[in-house]
């Protein structure tokens, strides 16, 4: 395996030198943000499709690195019910599309997106429970009238422009939140429909990791390592499902954690061993949204824990047996 970066926590810095800093700090590949919720302060690719050199210094600031893209992403609602959202989305992933094409890149990362309840709706709507049975009929509009015919019409045209993965991240708030629904989408619509394996959104739904991975198999495009932690109070007296601030963090009942402050070693090296077992061997790559630390703390103390946990050799024979 790989180490990675996904470097929109970087965003103030430019591409260069982020590129810079992840070199000196060990990581081996770097995931771009390229529009939607992510921004567009490293790669803006509609500016970049216009500008040939603009994207060969990009490709030539990776490699003086010695680094390689592992990703780009562009996390959005592209079934957004307001069509000016969702059409902003959607331009920004044909545009990330159309970038990795040109940088050779087969990987874009980003979400399922969230219909409305109706076609007349204004904002999204996340079915959660099977009753009243209107939550039911919310879910079939969603799914069959909205999702499916556009991930099967994107991952058509993804695929005829060079990207074979889609890693939809399993997010809440989105339609495919966990590998049931991540699985149903695949089945409707291709294979270029897979997972963004992150971890930190599978802890606070209840969901073990390794447990996930032994069912989506090939199904895993992508890993992104982010912890949570479940705070014990909190959650012991109002659950999990928690609508305050991110940054109100002493009364949340759960936090998203830099790697090793939600969980330790042994969690994590059953994540990787078991990533290896279903046939991930790829990049896996840090994201840092843990607010009780600097971006810089966070994110070196995220690479020192992984640079032990991650096993970065090919496994060779087994002389053993």
């Amino acid at each position: 395996m790989k180490l990675g970066v996904f470097a929109v926590l970087l965003g103030q810095q430019s591409f260069e030198d982020a590129c810079r800093y992840l070199a000196e700090s060990g990581v081996q590949a770097v995931e771009i943000g390229t529009g939607g919720y992510p921004g567009k302060a490293h790669a803006d690719p509609a500016a970049l499709l216009a500008d040939p050199a603009g994207i060969q210094r990009l490709q030539d600031t990776v490699a003086t690195y010695g680094l390689e893209i592992s990703a780009l992403s562009c996390h959005g609602n592209p079934v957004h019910p307001q069509k000016e959202i969702a059409d902003a989305f959607h331009k920004d992933y044909v545009d990330t599309v159309l970038l990795a094409e040109k940088l050779g890149v087969n990987r874009v990362v980003t979400f399922s997106g969230c219909p409305g309840d109706h076609p007349g709706a204004m904002y999204p709507n996340w079915v959660t429970c099977p009753w009243p049975d209107d939550f039911g009929k919310i879910l079939e509009y969603q799914w069959n009238d909205v999702l499916i015919p556009y991930w099967d019409k994107t991952a058509a045209f993804s695929k005829e422009h060079g990207v074979e993965k889609i890693a939809l991240e399993m997010h809440p708030g989105f339609c495919v939140y966990n590998p049931e629904t991540l699985l149903r989408l695949r089945a409707a619509t291709s294979p270029v429909v897979g997972a963004n394996l992150d971890p930190s959104h599978l802890f606070w739904q209840g969901i073990d990791p390794v447990a996930a991975i032994r069912l989506l198999g090939d199904a895993i495009h992508y890993f992104h390592a982010k912890d949570t932690k479940v705070d014990e109070i909190n959650s012991a007296q109002n659950g999990v499902l928690d609508t305050k601030h991110y940054g109100d963090e002493i009364h949340r009942g759960w936090l998203f954690r830099t790697i090793g402050y939600g969980h330790g070693f042994q969690v994590w090296n059953d994540i990787f061993s078991n990533l290896r077992m279903a046939g991930y061997d790829d990049v896996v790559s840090i994201e840092h949204e843990d607010s009780l630390m600097s971006v810089n703390e966070g994110l070196q103390k995220a690479i020192a824990f992984l640079k032990q946990a991650i096993p970065f050799e090919q496994t060779g024979g087994m002389w053993w047996a």
